[in-house]
């Protein structure tokens, strides 16, 4: 007499419609956690301050980077560098909101290509920057 096979039982099928609720309430949550903080804060682009706001952040970054610590290892030294990215990027969106800002951006993006070619502060750099400084103290 041969052996019988019995296939062994299949697990049992999981539900997963609570995992697919908890999710999709989480994603509710969450978009309805934006949505009140646009309400709550406004749109600034709405008003027309979204590219002036950007000017002036990307303003605020450079006055409060020290152009001497962009060569300096350490965390003195990625900041100088984030904030460095950071007046770049806030004036590149400024121009792109608002073409007034155009000057701003192409001073900020001749200073950071510079200083990305040469990696140093040379003249050319400080120069850039000075010039950018000017534009903001007219802001």
């Amino acid at each position: 007499m041969q052996p019988t096979y019995v296939p062994a039982a299949a697990p049992p099928a999981r539900n997963r419609w609570p995992l697919a609720a908890a999710v999709l309430v989480g994603l509710l949550i969450g978009a309805g956690g934006v949505g009140a903080t646009w309400a709550l804060t406004g749109d600034e682009t709405a008003g027309g301050d979204g590219a002036r706001g950007d000017a002036r952040g990307a303003c605020d970054a450079l006055t409060a980077m020290d152009e001497s610590k962009l060569a300096t290892r350490g965390k003195a030294g990625e900041q100088a560098l984030y904030r460095f990215a950071a007046a770049f990027d806030l004036s590149t969106a400024a121009a792109a909101g608002d073409p007034s800002y155009e000057p701003l951006a192409k001073a900020v993006s001749g200073a950071h290509q510079r200083h990305r070619r040469v990696f140093e502060v040379d003249a050319g750099v400080k120069a850039r920057l000075s010039e950018t400084r000017g534009i903001c103290a007219d802001l």
